[in-house]
């Protein structure tokens, strides 16, 4: 063996697990296993899990906060305007640079999988073309998809169709779209009758920025949904954000998840985002905007989360660590009992996984050995703290190492320090 680790945790319960790693590949897990390794390391009452993914975010926007200046109202309007703005002054070389930038970061966090979102509205689809660079520059150690995006509408933007095109032909992943940021609800629902047409006509996977707002009447999942049936795309589409779901009755939510769960929606909520630029118009009660991620985990749907943005126009924090989601979503959505809090776990982990659709993903044998060793004891705790990230590992490389940290205690009877990820007992 290449590699075993010892007495591993793992986020479905599970402990004093050896993971064993073969030419890039999981060969063994189980406890005890009696081969040796060219290198061995003891993770007894560690956490161990596949790599961080993130599902929803846009890199190409990523790290520019203050240009070309604060989003002062923190509204999602101000913020497109905003990026509107700075669009003209982007290079290619400093799209680059911050991607890169941001990509070191995403590695800390153990975080190699990333579905980015890039403007397929700029004229020059200079975004585009510098993601397509970062993506093979990166290769190796983080899976990016990217999904043509048209921040400007599709059909509302005059070159959101030919560029929709052009983006495709030159390689990006996945089909985007932004139906309630059409100048009418019909040219919404128009938008979603051709983007999916698009997506069947050249095989490919869909993911809409769909009604991102606090209006109720913003129905397009309803049409979305329609066409993912009609068309065949079952399981291939996701609907991102659905902050309109916050706001809508509870008898049209029930006609419409059922609609949501016969076309295998992929359901991506972003609670960050979502919490700080929705309800800006109420007074109190003022609404939050994150998506029934409650109902719709109830009802078996595969939901997950995403970030969204780091620095950017549309939110001044992020650090490249989808814990931080997880961790929102819990308060957010009031999902705190254990098997919550664990359903929230998996919500940036292995569901996240499925939404991309990425081949090899997971800790089982014949896995890819992709493989993140984190401060905690278990899902849970993992949350709350958001810890170091011991190890990362990719294809059975370490590519990412970080000391474990001690809390300094001061309390009667108590060790001066004590293990980070178990500082959690209250002085009695």
């Amino acid at each position: 063996m290449d590699l075993i680790l010892r007495g591993a945790t793992l986020a479905d319960g599970r402990s004093g697990i050896d993971i064993a790693v073969k030419d890039g590949k999981i060969a063994a897990l189980e406890a005890g296993i009696g081969a040796a390794a060219g290198r061995e390391i003891d993770v007894t009452g560690r956490l161990v899990t596949p790599p961080f993914v993130d599902p929803h975010f846009h890199m190409d926007g990523t790290l520019t906060y203050g240009y070309p200046r604060y989003n002062e109202s923190g509204t999602l309007l101000e913020g497109i305007a905003l990026w509107r703005d700075l669009k003209p002054s982007l290079s290619h070389d400093w799209y680059v640079e911050r991607a890169l930038e941001y990509c070191d970061w995403a590695v800390g966090h153990g975080l190699l999988a990333i579905r980015s979102h890039v403007d397929t509205t700029d004229p020059t689809l200079g975004g585009v073309a510098a993601l397509l660079e970062v993506r093979e520059r990166i290769k190796d150690y983080i899976d990016l998809q990217l999904v043509a995006f048209p921040q400007d509408g599709y059909l509302r933007s005059p070159i959101g169709v030919e560029n929709m095109a052009k983006a495709l032909d030159m390689g990006v992943d996945v089909i985007g779209g932004i139906p309630h940021f059409e100048r009418t609800m019909e040219e919404g629902a128009e938008s979603m009758r051709r983007l999916c047409a698009l997506a069947a006509e050249r095989g490919l996977r869909v993911d809409i920025h769909c009604d991102e707002t606090d209006d109720p009447l913003s129905r397009h999942i309803e049409t979305l949904a329609a066409e993912t049936v009609r068309l065949g795309l079952e399981g291939r589409v996701a609907g991102s954000h659905l902050s309109s779901m916050h706001s809508m009755d509870d008898y049209y939510v029930s006609k419409l998840i059922p609609l949501m769960i016969e076309a295998d929606i992929q359901v991506i909520a972003n609670p960050t985002a979502n919490m700080l630029l929705m309800g800006r118009h109420d007074s109190y009660p003022k609404r939050r905007g994150m998506t029934r991620v409650k109902e719709l985990m109830a009802a078996g749907l595969n939901v997950s989360f995403g970030q969204d943005s780091v620095m950017d126009a549309f939110g001044s924090l992020n650090t490249g660590d989808v814990l931080d989601a997880a961790h929102m979503a819990v308060h957010a959505g009031q999902l705190s009992g254990r098997d919550e809090m664990i359903a929230c776990f998996r919500a940036v982990t292995e569901n996240s996984a499925r939404a991309m659709d990425l081949e090899g993903y997971g800790l089982e044998v014949g896995c890819n050995a992709d493989i993140v060793v984190l401060q905690a004891t278990d899902a849970v705790e993992a949350i709350r703290l958001r810890p170091p990230r011991l190890y990362v590992i990719r294809r059975g490389r370490i590519i990412a190492e970080s000391p474990a940290h001690e809390a300094r205690l001061d309390l009667p009877g108590r060790p001066e320090t004590t293990d980070f990820a178990r500082h959690t007992a209250a002085p009695k």
